[in-house]
């Protein structure tokens, strides 16, 4: 007998406004909508410290309220995108084309969290 062992996963985080949370929200927590035009890279990032960063200090301002969300993806799959350290040594995300979003969205395993909320 064969048991299936589901896929390793990394855990990552994604700041966010009340219009994006809103459509992951629709699509029942299991998918980041697609990119507006002027939006051509998908930015995750790779500690929650910083997503708390983004959501408080830029979302707030920007639209009123600001999201941390938390999501597991297929390790395996994510080796497609090297880490990119856009600040200091903590200031660590991912960058996902436009592109690809659907096929990231299919490595997804398990439903996007809302786990901070600032406002």
């Amino acid at each position: 007998m064969t048991t299936h062992r589901p896929p390793a996963t990394t855990t990552l985080w994604r700041p966010t406004g009340p219009e994006e949370l809103a459509l992951v929200a629709a699509s029942g927590w299991r998918a980041w909508p697609p990119r507006l035009p002027e939006q051509p890279i998908f930015y995750p990032v790779l500690n929650e410290d910083y997503a708390i960063r983004i959501a408080r200090d830029w979302n707030v301002p920007a639209s009123g309220a600001g999201y941390v969300t938390r999501f597991e993806v297929d390790t395996e799959f994510l080796k497609r995108y090297p880490v990119q350290q856009a600040g200091g040594e903590t200031i660590l995300e991912l960058w996902v084309p436009a592109e690809e979003l659907t096929e990231f969205n299919q490595h997804l395993v398990g439903e996007i969290q809302v786990v901070h909320e600032f406002r």
